[in-house]
């Protein structure tokens, strides 16, 4: 760990690994992968996608299409 910190130095921060944050790494490190996988994935409702179990289009541009006018901006769906 002694050798990470000294590398994040180099890149210009002030190479300290506040405590809280090794102490954190570490509990979650010894957590069993199932344990893991439970809490790593945060189930956020999305408006109008999660509301029918799913769609099919014919085509890419018919998905797409749908996006920009049925999603909401924020979702980050509408071409750029």
């Amino acid at each position: 760990m002694q050798q990470r910190t000294q590398e994040r130095g180099a890149e210009g921060d002030s190479g300290e690994i506040p405590a809280e944050w090794l102490a954190e790494f570490e509990a979650a490190a010894r957590r069993s992968l199932r344990a893991r996988f439970r809490y790593a994935f945060i189930k956020t409702y999305k408006p109008v996608l999660d509301d029918e179990p799913f769609r099919a289009f014919d085509t890419t541009a018919d998905y797409r299409r749908w996006c920009e006018e049925a999603l909401p901006v924020w979702l980050g769906y509408g071409r750029v």
